[in-house]
């Protein structure tokens, strides 16, 4: 079996949205004796991360009413790496999308080594046509699942349809198929997101 790890890695100077000094993750360090202890400053959202509706939504729920057996479970991975500026929904209707599915966006983000202030993302029509879907998930490899939207429209159509959001994937060696997805977000309280640990298995190919 195949195991893929989506995640991106977590250090002092990783892409952080925007290019944010006050998003980067903070690392210190003391060493006593052999005995070594680091202390880290992180924002909810660095890296791969779940959104909960409170990120968006004033009366939204927090990261922790998000079960993880809705994170761990079947997704299906679509490439969409011919896509320009954003996914719309003339870009996605044509896919095999059902009731239930929980869908992962390949985009030329995945390639992006640097944080790109013109990276891919999903707009306000596809995230209506995925929530008339009435999918369980939506995944995408940009640390922002929608950029200069006034009134965050993708966001607020998705998780007022209760579409969990996963942003800042790194799909970069995974090729469009179905995989069995573990999704692992940090088990924190009251907060509007949360760094994951995300694995997608290839059972069926070895």
């Amino acid at each position: 079996m195949k195991i893929y790890d989506v995640t991106a890695p977590i250090f002092e100077g990783m892409p952080v949205y925007k290019n944010k000094e006050e998003k980067q993750p903070k690392i210190t360090t003391v060493t006593n004796a052999h005995v070594t202890e680091s202390r880290i400053s992180l924002d909810v959202h660095t890296g791969t991360h779940v959104d909960a509706p409170l990120h968006m939504m004033n009366d939204g729920e927090t990261i922790e009413t998000i079960g993880i057996e809705k994170l761990v479970r079947p997704c299906k991975v679509f490439d969409l790496t011919h896509v320009e500026e954003k996914i719309t929904k003339k870009d996605i209707e044509s896919l095999p999308i059902e009731n239930g599915d929980f869908v992962l966006f390949k985009t030329k983000n995945s390639f992006d080594e640097q944080f790109n202030f013109e990276f891919i993302y999903v707009a306000e029509d596809a995230a209506a046509y995925l929530a008339e879907k009435e999918i369980a998930g939506v995944g995408i490899d940009a640390l922002g699942i929608e950029r200069a939207q006034p009134g965050h429209p993708t966001h607020q159509t998705l998780m007022k349809n209760g579409v969990i959001i996963i942003e800042g994937l790194r799909l970069k060696d995974v090729e469009a198929n179905t995989y069995f997805m573990v999704a692992a977000p940090l088990k924190l309280v009251g907060t509007d997101a949360a760094p994951a640990r995300i694995l997608l298995l290839d059972e069926l190919n070895g």
